[in-house]
This record gives structure tokens, sequence and C-alpha cells, in this order.
């Protein structure tokens, strides 16, 4: 079994990943930009294939109802995106890719709020791109289907 690892800046917070993805995404919602200062590039990992230390300069702040941002007390970085709701994909951590030690190899496959990505960058490569109104019905979001 191959460990992953990875920190916040200072070191205060570590975290151990086992049985690491190699596709991530990119989140471009005004809460991701805020957040990072960017877009999000986050790698999925379950509850069970992750493991923190630290957890005394962990902050977390619920950012949405079906989900709670979480940062480093003492350096300030982004930590985790983790969803609180109901549902298949309560659990999920979304962790930065920049945290990782070894972020090589890893394959972004997809982008969401595609429509609110600011016109100053782009990433290239043939991947999925959603849309706000995309993302909201597909995970059930959108009232009446809207």
């Amino acid at each position: 079994m191959t460990i992953h690892k990875g920190q916040c800046l200072c070191g205060a917070v570590s975290f151990e990943i086992t049985n690491l993805r190699t596709d991530f995404g990119t989140c471009h919602c005004e809460m991701c930009r805020r957040w990072t200062g960017s877009a999000l590039l986050g790698i999925e990992v379950p509850d069970a294939d992750i493991r923190f230390t630290g957890a005394d300069h962990i902050a977390r702040f619920q950012s949405s109802y079906w989900a709670e941002r979480a940062w480093c007390k003492r350096c300030g970085s982004s930590l985790w995106y983790r969803v609180t709701a109901e549902g298949p994909h309560s659990g999920m951590y979304e962790i930065p890719i920049g945290l990782l030690d070894d972020a090589s190899g890893l394959c972004m496959t997809h982008e969401l709020f595609i429509d609110e990505k600011p016109d100053s960058f782009a990433f290239v490569g043939e991947h999925a791109r959603t849309t706000r109104q995309q993302f909201m019905v597909k995970y059930g979001m959108a009232p009446d289907g809207e």
C-alpha cells in the first residue's frame, strides 16, 4: 500500500492518504475562488483513506448547508472542502493538490462552475466542463430541477 503525504505551509497540520486517486478536478465557484485565491484544484479522498495530525491547529467553517471548509489556524493554508450533508458524497474530502508532498502523475479530468471562471486564465486539454446549473441539477441542489 502506497501512502501519500502532505501538509499545510507551516507543517502544523499534516496528513497521510492511502489509495490516492490520479484524477482531480477544478472548481471555479465564487466560494472556492475566495477561499483559495483562485480556483480550487482538489482531489477527492474518502474519509476512510485520510488521516490528519495536528487537529488542534484545524479550524472549520460550514460554508454551505452541504459542506464545510477547513484551514490551518497557524498559517492559514486551505486544508479541505468536505461534504457534510447526507448522500452519496457525505464525508468526502476535496484536498487541494498543492498540499501534497508530490502531486506528480495527477491528471485534471473536470472543471466545475466553468461559467463562473474569470476570463483571465484557462486550463488546456480535453476534460469535462460543467456549469453551475448542470452541477446543481446533477447533485439535486437546484429547486424543482431548475
